[in-house]
């Protein structure tokens, strides 16, 4: 009678430990998945509609960094410059009154390839950081009533892990040591083995041997997936271990140092970085660095706020003003026809010709005249080709790809206006967007 019950003990045993495991092997599963970034709200179709709107300036606009928002691929993100990202939204009814949102965001990057002819802007995987953000700011401006949260989960009888949660070295669940392992087996070689006429499983009892066999089966299915899991857990972590860290970005010492509009005390203030704030160094002298801020931002930041990596600590170079350069050295090196990489109202979503410019023969900057005179010629230029065959192009950008680089935008009705004659040069300048205005400051007068 003992070794029935230890025999029927076991059994219950090893079937209570296979459905404590399986929730979070489907979780585990489920992480691997690629599905759709959704969430399901309570309120009509119509109030959440409503809502979007209010948050549709969250929708799209730059991203300063790369890392964190995109899957893992072959090339590396260090040659990625100008990110921006678009979010895609629709929204459907559902049967029981309430609305099903959908979000899918779109990475696009300028690549620059070794090869120059190869550079061009690339779209890049997103991860469902930004998925998952616009939803939970969705959740929140509803009043944070969202009936069911199905972002990045499959249909599945296991509760969804937390939002914030973190990557480890393998799965987080403790699973029993071998010793502790009840198989079909282990009943079989039980040292008091029930006789064929006394045992339960005899004849009439086969269906609960089948189930033990069956539950041991399962098992050892879920303890393989949870090998391979872990596997290629440890195998991400070693890939993020042996990652290079650029040897180009300086760390901000503490929180609420100032960015500076230019190497002068006094000057406009940017913004307040946060302590351990990192930006790419592009120049520098004894007193100040000049660094990205993103994309085509720049700004100056003093040198004893930072922390200099080692190859630029012992670096006193004085920076020399920029000298003036040519409109002759500048080149155009990629045109195409994309989406505006920007929030500019006049131009926002829209499509329009970009023009990539680069300074030829010389690493240094340039003067903002060379840059606005440049600018003038290309759209005039590019006004003229626009006009003589039917386009979908509602403006033209230009982006200068160097250390002190920016953005000029112009719509089609301004360059008309301008070319009529209705608008002078500088009417024309005060209609057209600067990204950073500093850039053009000087001649625009704005």
């Amino acid at each position: 009678m003992r070794d029935l019950h230890g025999t029927a003990a076991s059994t219950r045993r090893l079937f209570v430990l296979f459905w404590v495991a399986l929730p979070a092997l489907l979780a585990l599963a489920s992480d691997a998945q690629s599905v759709p970034y959704e969430r399901t709200f309570a309120q009509s179709k119509a109030a959440v509609e409503k809502t979007l709107k209010q948050l549709q300036p969250s929708a799209s606009g730059r991203l300063p960094v790369l890392d964190g928002f995109t899957r893992p691929s072959d090339r590396s993100l260090d040659r990625f410059q100008r990110g921006y990202y678009q979010c895609a939204i629709q929204v459907n009814s559902t049967a029981s009154g309430g609305a099903l949102v959908r979000v899918s965001a779109k990475i696009t990057a300028w690549y620059a390839d070794p090869v120059s002819s190869n550079s061009g802007y690339q779209e890049l995987p997103s991860n469902g950081r930004l998925e998952t953000d616009f939803l939970d700011s969705l959740e929140d401006a509803l009043g944070g009533k969202a009936s069911s949260a199905t972002a990045n989960r499959p249909t599945t009888s296991a509760p969804p892990p937390p939002k914030n949660k973190a990557v480890g070295t393998g799965p987080a669940i403790s699973a029993p040591m071998p010793s502790d392992r009840i198989s079909a087996s282990s009943v079989a070689s039980s040292k008091v083995a029930p006789t064929p006429e006394s045992s339960p499983f005899k004849v009439g009892n086969a269906a609960s041997s089948d189930l033990v066999a069956s539950l041991a089966t399962q098992r050892a299915v879920a303890d393989k997936h949870m090998e391979e899991l872990t596997k290629e857990a440890n195998g991400l972590e070693e890939i993020l271990r042996h990652q290079a860290h650029p040897n180009n970005l300086v760390a901000v010492k503490k929180s609420g140092t100032p960015v500076l509009i230019s190497p002068n005390e006094g000057a406009k203030v940017l913004f307040l970085a946060t302590a351990e704030d990192e930006f790419e160094i592009l120049d520098m002298n004894a007193n100040w660095v000049h660094v990205r801020v993103s994309g085509l931002s720049r700004g100056w930041i003093r040198r004893s706020s930072l922390e200099m990596p080692k190859a630029f600590a012992a670096d006193t170079k004085v920076e020399n003003p920029a000298a003036g350069a040519d409109p002759e050295h500048f080149q155009v090196k990629n045109e195409e026809i994309a989406s505006f990489p920007g929030t500019w109202e006049p131009l926002r979503g829209k499509t329009v010709k970009i023009l990539t410019v680069q300074n030829v023969g010389s690493a240094s900057g340039t003067g903002t005249r060379e840059k606005l005179e440049f600018s003038k010629s290309l759209f005039d230029k590019e006004y003229a080709e626009l006009t003589q065959s039917p386009t979908t192009a509602a403006g033209v950008v230009l982006i200068f790809d160097s250390e002190d680089g920016g953005m000029a935008a112009a719509t089609l009705p301004a360059l008309q206006q301008w070319k009529d004659g209705t608008l002078s040069d500088q009417a024309f300048w005060r209609r057209c967007f600067f990204d950073p205005p500093e850039t053009f400051l000087s001649q625009t007068g704005q």
